[in-house]
């Protein structure tokens, strides 16, 4: 008979956040070209990176006393922040209320009501992100955490979640042989790339950081924000985490209709399933890759799960 072993105590759902895997792009990466790895954040709770500064910013919230029982998080968000503050405040009882839109993905705001939480939306009359949409949510927000039972936990501006995403550098320097030569990502609030980027900094590889951002709302590159409909980036202004955290080197603007192309390559070629920001990452990384050269390694991030986008146009 087989010894029976004693079995470990297992945690919270929270427990599963983070220690997601790398994969390096083999078919839409040129001959000639230096390697391109993607880090799977599809494989968190929620299929998002943003699980990563949910837990975060609530836990910080709860260590100083702002987040009490009984009293209800708030926060805007184009729905897969949203998804992942719902998932945190469910398994810590708390209640949650999303201001969000009907500009995003359907699939997002379900999610959201799976947890249990409120969603209330903007309307978009055209149904794409705008250069006031996302300004508007924030006050909405804002205008419900006067009233002393709401917390806003303004994602925009809660230096919280970059402990969350600085587990993405650490896991990398961990996962990707050798060392890494640039890593890029597209922005919305920026705490993906100020959080992995100050740590991969701070690894002494010399790493190039590069922002990226929607070519139809170059904010970065152009200082004019306009319409686009690439879920969680591009939010009309730059936030302020990037100007108290200046950690890139460079900015590229990406055309949107290539990220699109790419998205459908990336399922199509490598197996990876995933939403527009990725494919926007992943255009900028292979571009890097080939003027770089062979001897390169750029990374980047899959932000999310392509389950998210069935209800759009992206993989009809």
């Amino acid at each position: 008979m087989a010894k029976r072993t004693t079995p470990s105590h297992p945690g919270s759902a929270l427990d599963t956040i983070g220690n997601t895997p790398v994969v390096e792009l083999t078919h839409v990466v040129p001959e000639g070209a230096g390697r391109v790895f993607v880090k799977l954040e599809c494989f968190n709770p929620t299929g998002s990176y943003k699980d990563r500064m949910a837990r975060t910013i609530i836990e910080g919230a709860e260590r100083r006393g702002d987040l009490r029982p009984g009293v209800t998080v708030v926060e805007a968000s184009g729905g897969s922040t949203g998804s992942s503050l719902a998932f945190v405040c469910a398994v810590k009882g708390h209640a949650f209320h999303l201001v969000s839109s009907n500009a995003f993905a359907r699939e997002k705001l379900a999610t959201v009501k799976a947890f249990g939480a409120t969603v209330e939306l903007i309307n978009s009359p055209t149904g794409q992100i705008t250069a006031d949409l996302i300004p508007r949510m924030i006050e909405r927000a804002r205008e419900l955490s006067r009233d002393e039972g709401y917390l806003f936990t303004d994602q925009f501006t809660n230096s919280d979640s970059l402990e969350g995403y600085r587990g993405i550098g650490q896991e990398l320097l961990d996962q990707v042989p050798g060392d890494i030569t640039a890593f890029c990502g597209a922005v919305g609030i920026g705490g993906m790339l100020v959080g992995t980027g100050q740590v991969l900094k701070a690894a002494g590889a010399d790493t190039k950081i590069v922002l990226l951002e929607p070519a139809s709302s170059p904010v970065f590159t152009a200082g004019v924000p306009g319409t686009h409909h690439v879920e969680g980036i591009g939010i009309g202004f730059v936030p302020a985490l990037l100007n108290e955290h200046p950690v890139y080197d460079e900015v590229r603007a990406i055309d949107e209709t290539e990220a699109r192309a790419m998205c459908r390559r990336l399922a199509g070629e490598e197996g990876i399933f995933a939403g527009t920001s990725t494919g926007l990452n992943v255009v900028a990384a292979v571009a890097l890759a080939k003027e770089l050269g062979p001897d390169a390694t750029i990374v980047t991030v899959a932000c999310d799960s392509g389950l998210k986008y069935l209800n759009g146009s992206l993989y009809s």
